[in-house]
């Protein structure tokens, strides 16, 4: 699965995406993939994108699909 990274969490892993071979899991736990392969990535408070589309923590993924990681954003 391909996870594409914006904004703080490019930079604190230095490169705008990742590929990783994953069996099919929840959001929630390529979060704490994420977590634990990267611990200096806080993804836990960060929105998720599946295939372009908002998802939840609980929603599914497959190895083909991908992954957007958008931390908040706040501006002025």
């Amino acid at each position: 699965m391909e996870i594409l990274l914006f904004a703080h969490l490019q930079e604190a892993i230095g490169q705008p995406k990742i590929t990783v071979d994953l069996p099919a899991c929840t959001v929630g736990e390529l979060k704490a993939w994420m977590a634990s392969h990267y611990p200096n990535v806080a993804v836990q408070q960060v929105m998720v994108a599946v295939n372009e589309e908002f998802a939840t923590d609980a929603t599914v993924i497959e190895q083909e699909d991908t992954i957007a990681f958008i931390p908040p954003i706040s501006g002025g």
